[in-house]
């Protein structure tokens, strides 16, 4: 899957029930028609998939991958920023703000006991119109922002978003992974927004829950590259909502043969969407998160024949049916964490999908 294609329009032959998209700096994926579809455990079915493949997998590694009858590619995108004009939404907020507080809290007493490092606790908001969800009008206001990306999964549903975050890509014998962890909201104001970005940079708490992630990625990736490239300071990196701590890990593969679906399911789920330790951490979400995560904070993107393939972290994502729209937002706690302040992160990272349909900051 690496031959380009010109297209006017990208979303042209979009089908939201067969389609997969996925975009980023390599360019415009979209499928055509399914032959097959490979569910499952993601390691079980890294070892099955021996041709193009795209889609989703769950937090809880659940695999729901297009075998798709053709792809095309198109040339990068420029960012759009047109969002979605749409009527009235009503929203419903899964915990409540104050009970998400109450959860980090909670959290914070099992740092400080020593039983964990990190958790990464989430919140949803659904939103719904009496209209049906324009997805082609959702999907072209995140083109060109990160991975953007449109998965069907089961029931009818479909993933889509806009991650800033790599979770592993590889192109012949190299790989790349990007984890990003410390994050603070951007400003409108310029002299504010520098700040903001000073301080993250200056923060101990953050770079220590920047390091528990970096650490993680490059210990499940050095078993399968003779050399691992490990940056010892992160980079400040942007979207247009958002300034993150961020580490680009660059290796070679020891096996040519090594797919990105094998080393995408070595590396999921990472400390930047669950925490550490992660069997721990996950008893946490599972114990004060009052929804199941489906596709969020899981993985898409796409891999081809020759094993090579690239796939982000399912972040600044909703999952969209006829007439809803499910979003998701996380913060990682760690020692040192504000509730108050993760609180407004959630809110902060939901404004992602929030601009795209054209709704207001007041309903998360």
């Amino acid at each position: 899957m690496h031959l380009l294609t010109t297209a006017a329009d990208p979303l042209a032959g979009y089908d939201r029930a067969e389609s997969v998209l996925f975009a980023s700096s390599r360019g415009t994926l979209l499928t055509r028609g399914v032959r097959g579809v490979a569910e499952g455990d993601l390691a079980t079915v890294a070892g099955r998939v021996d041709g193009p493949a795209a889609g989703a997998v769950g937090f809880d590694g659940t695999a729901h991958l297009i075998l798709p009858e053709s792809e095309t590619w198109s040339p990068p995108l420029a960012p759009s920023r047109a969002p979605l004009r749409s009527g009235g939404w009503w929203s419903r907020r899964v915990p409540t703000p104050a009970d998400y507080v109450k959860a980090v809290r909670q959290v914070l007493a099992e740092l400080g006991a020593g039983r964990l490092d990190k958790v990464v606790l989430a919140r949803t908001v659904e939103l719904r119109s009496d209209a049906p969800v324009d997805l082609p009008g959702l999907l072209r206001p995140l083109l060109g922002h990160g991975y953007s990306f449109a998965a069907p999964l089961p029931g009818g549903r479909t993933l889509t978003g806009a991650s800033p975050e790599l979770l592993v890509s590889r192109r012949g014998r190299e790989v790349a992974s990007n984890p990003l962890a410390g994050s603070a909201a951007r400003s409108a104001d310029p002299a504010e927004d520098r700040r903001r970005a000073a301080s993250l940079t200056a923060s101990a708490k953050d770079l220590h829950e920047h390091r528990l992630v970096v650490e993680a990625v490059a210990d499940a990736l050095a078993p399968y590259c003779g050399a691992l490239e490990v940056p010892r300071t992160p980079e400040l990196t942007a979207t247009e909502t958002m300034w993150h701590l961020s580490t680009r890990i660059t290796g070679t593969l020891r096996d040519p043969g090594t797919s990105a679906l094998t080393l995408a399911a070595a590396l999921h789920p990472t400390p930047a969407v669950c925490g550490t330790p992660e069997a721990d951490a996950r008893r946490m979400i599972e114990a004060l998160e009052p929804f199941d995560r489906g596709f969020y904070a899981g993985l898409v993107g796409w891999s081809d024949a020759t094993g090579d393939g690239e796939w982000a972290v399912a972040i600044r994502c909703a999952e969209v049916a006829e007439h809803t729209v499910r979003l998701y937002a996380g913060a990682g706690i760690v020692t040192g964490s504000d509730p108050d302040q993760e609180l407004a992160e959630t809110s902060a990272k939901f404004r992602t999908m929030l601009r795209a349909l054209g709704v207001s900051d007041a309903l998360v």
